[in-house]
């Protein structure tokens, strides 16, 4: 598929990734690895990656210091916590503090995740948007949705977005 400007260079991306859990350990967590090697395989940098709880209180606190974090930091990834069980409460809080949302992002990956697994994608809360200098991308946690949303909407895009944020 041709863009309608392409990015006139690639560049790495310093990126966080984290996975909204109160089961999964880094020996568990094949969706946050997955997110890992697809960043690095792609060029891009994975400066730190953690666990934490589904509290919106700690996901917030991940994203606020991030924003002061040496080196800076353009993009994050979350996964995890993006359904409608009730400790499911990733979406309310980064939704709560973006700048600027992506709805395209969420409507894409829903339509992509509808091809692959029907109906059952109503229930993603997948969002992406800025906060402040950062990149923010919340996809599900499963290895599936993590596949699907990394290399069909972010990688593709990642520089891209960097770019025009930084403008």
């Amino acid at each position: 598929m041709s863009q309608p400007h392409p990015d006139p260079i690639s560049i790495s991306i310093d990126c966080v990734v984290i996975t909204v859990s109160d089961t999964r350990t880094p020996d568990t967590d094949s969706s946050g690895a997955l997110i890992k090697q697809l960043l690095l395989a792609a060029g891009h940098k994975v400066c730190r990656y953690q666990i934490v709880p589904d509290e919106p209180e700690q996901i917030r606190a991940q994203l606020a210091a991030e924003i002061v974090s040496s080196p800076p930091i353009q993009a994050i990834v979350f996964n995890g916590g993006t359904g409608i069980s009730p400790r499911d409460r990733t979406y309310e809080a980064i939704s709560s503090i973006l700048t600027k949302t992506l709805p395209g992002f969420g409507e894409i990956f829903r339509l992509l995740s509808y091809q692959e697994i029907g109906s059952r994608a109503i229930s993603s809360r997948a969002i992406a948007g800025t906060y402040q200098h950062l990149l923010v991308f919340s996809l599900p946690g499963s290895r599936g949705a993590v596949q699907l949303g990394m290399e069909k909407l972010i990688l593709p895009e990642l520089v891209h977005l960097v770019t025009q944020h930084r403008n």
